[in-house]
């Protein structure tokens, strides 16, 4: 978006100046984007809970499909951080050749993947929801629902590859004015489509493709009407892939995703063990992992500013500047993590309510405040996690984090699933599931830290014998 020659959107400086109060200049609006996504899937639940035809049923279909939607989606999206790191890292380089390179090879990379999982995802979706043990009264309701999404796949991976470009050259503004207006599209939608036609689940699944195809349209006009000497400009004509591009963005990328799918599999593995208590249980959790999901996105944000921060720094060989970048990203995602999981807490009955109205819904809101009162006070921790992986993979280092969170996250609740609940009555209930998420936190999060502080110790005497050995000659 231009005027004149004065660009709208303004594109925050991370190589120079102050670095805690451009992270939040930078962090704020990418909040308030990933809120906005969440939001989407929120309005979805809450819409179905109040007007769908069986409102219980309705909302634990639409709930139970978000676990399997990020495990099939989450790798490539991973793609998304690595084409994030690989920009950020020529623009702080200063290789603008190399850096439009990687910002075509990435929509190419998006366009291709989002119609590969868009037919996996469609033709899939019942016999992966069989295999999560979905019950009988919503899988048919749920298959629906992902058969939906995953047609808009293609336009929902163009939209997530474009807004990481934006990151990599620090504007986060304009994602957010595009999920503004996509938010409100996605809403009027959801009400239409639901009240008005009663399109059930079916109704809120075109309501998110909708809005993320505006999303995407928006995006790609923008990187269009870049100024023509900026390198992250977008050219229909220049479409290909630089394989040496993807290769680096797939470095990254793939270990991001495969990261981003065994926190998936974990998901969906306790989504598998929710289901087998019932469906009250699996609406209780569906609406307080919709409540957690807007803490662990508003974290998330700062894991995002720790990639792009890292990634354009380590690229202008600035190490010492990295370890300010750490400061700030833990002080933020700590005060976000810790005042939102606090109000959380607080407004959880009339939170809960939103989705599961009623008295007849007395059991799933007791059932989602036991999981806020177990995770939402802690989640600061998570944030904390997520904020050590992109201070990794932002100094090019991202198979470490990957093979962290296999074993912190993902084998730890494997076992505490199958030797802990599953084995023993008094174990197989919901608190013993969701106490799983604040442990696993701790265990990933102490070691990827101490791997952190080891990389950057690295580096940094890497950098002061480059220094010594310049200054002797």
């Amino acid at each position: 978006m231009i005027t004149g020659k004065k660009k709208l959107f303004k594109d925050v400086n991370m190589l120079d100046g102050p670095i805690l109060s451009r992270m939040i200049i930078y962090t704020v609006p990418l909040m308030i984007s990933g809120l906005l996504q969440i939001l989407y899937n929120a309005a979805d639940v809450a819409i179905v809970g109040q007007f769908g035809a069986d409102k219980k049923l309705s909302l634990a279909a639409v709930g139970s499909t978000g676990a399997l939607t990020n495990l099939i989606v989450g790798l490539f999206m991973g793609l998304g951080t690595g084409a994030t790191v690989v920009v950020s890292k020529y623009i702080g380089a200063g290789e603008k050749k190399n850096a439009s390179e990687t910002v075509h090879t990435s929509v190419v990379t998006a366009l291709f993947f989002g119609v590969m999982l868009s037919f996996v995802g469609v033709g899939l979706a019942k016999p992966l929801l069989a295999l999560m043990k979905s019950p009988d009264t919503v899988i048919n309701l749920a298959a629906l629902y992902i058969r939906i999404y995953f047609i808009g796949l293609p336009m929902i991976m163009l939209y997530n590859f474009g807004s990481a470009i934006l990151r990599a050259k620090g504007d986060t503004m304009f994602p957010l004015v595009v999920l503004i207006a996509s938010g409100i599209i996605n809403i009027l939608l959801n009400l239409l489509l639901v009240i008005v036609f009663k399109l059930d689940v079916a109704g809120v699944a075109w309501a998110t493709v909708a809005s993320q195809t505006v999303s995407a349209i928006l995006v790609m006009i923008h990187l269009s009407g870049l100024p023509e000497d900026d390198c992250c400009k977008f050219y229909i004509k220049k479409l290909r892939v630089h394989w040496d591009k993807l290769g680096r963005i797939a470095a990254i990328g793939l270990p991001s995703g495969l990261q981003g799918v065994v926190f998936s599999l974990s998901n969906v593995l306790l989504q598998t063990a929710v289901n087998t208590l019932g469906d009250t249980a699996i609406a209780g959790n569906t609406a307080a992992a919709n409540i957690d999901g807007f803490i662990y996105t508003a974290c998330n944000s700062v894991y995002h500013a720790s990639v792009a921060f890292t990634g354009q720094n380590y690229g202008a060989h600035n190490v010492k500047r990295i370890k300010k970048v750490a400061q700030s990203s833990y002080l933020i995602v700590f005060v976000i993590g810790f005042v939102l999981g606090s109000i959380a807490l607080i407004f959880a009955d009339p939170l809960l309510r939103i989705y599961a109205p009623g008295e007849e819904n007395i059991e799933v809101r007791a059932n989602g405040l036991l999981r806020l009162q177990i995770t939402a006070m802690l989640y600061f921790l998570c944030g904390m996690m997520e904020v050590s992986t992109g201070l990794l993979r932002g100094m090019n280092r991202s198979v470490i984090p990957m093979i962290i969170s296999i074993f912190g996250s993902c084998v730890f609740r494997i076992c505490w699933f199958y030797f802990v609940f599953y084995p023993f009555d008094y174990f197989r209930n919901l608190f013993w599931l969701f106490v799983s998420y604040p442990i696993s936190w701790i265990l990933t999060m102490s070691v990827e830290f101490l791997m952190f502080v080891l990389v950057f110790r690295k580096l940094s005497r890497q950098e002061d014998r480059s220094l010594a050995d310049a200054a002797a000659v």
